[in-house]
C-alpha cells in the first residue's frame, strides 16, 4: 500500500467505470495528480472565512407583464413566411 491519499486500484476501478483503458504507468501517473488535486483541497481549509455582506440587493427588475408585438408585426421583417409562421431554411 502506498503513502499516496489516492491508490492504484481506485484509479483502475474509476477509470473501468468511465469505461477508460489505462496503462499502468497512467494509472501510477493520475494517482499522483488526484493526490495533489486533493492536495489543494487541503489548502483551502486554511482558507479563512470571511463573514458574508448581508446588505446585498437584488437589483433585477420583477417581471412584468408588458404588451408584445402582434403575428403580423413580428413577421413584418421575415424573409420568408408560412401559415403565420417563420420560415427558414431545410435543415437535413
Amino acid at each position: 500500500m502506498s503513502d499516496s491519499p489516492v491508490d492504484s486500484e481506485e484509479v483502475r476501478h474509476v477509470a473501468e467505470l468511465a469505461r477508460v483503458d489505462l496503462a499502468d504507468e497512467e494509472v501510477e501517473e493520475f494517482a499522483a495528480q488526484f493526490a495533489d488535486i486533493l492536495a489543494y483541497f487541503d489548502a483551502l481549509d486554511e482558507v479563512p472565512e470571511i463573514e458574508a455582506d448581508e446588505d446585498l440587493v437584488n437589483v433585477m427588475r420583477p417581471d412584468e407583464v408588458r404588451e408584445g408585438l402582434s403575428q403580423e408585426e413580428a413577421l413584418s421583417n421575415a424573409t420568408e413566411t408560412e401559415a403565420g409562421y417563420f420560415k427558414g431554411p431545410r435543415v437535413s
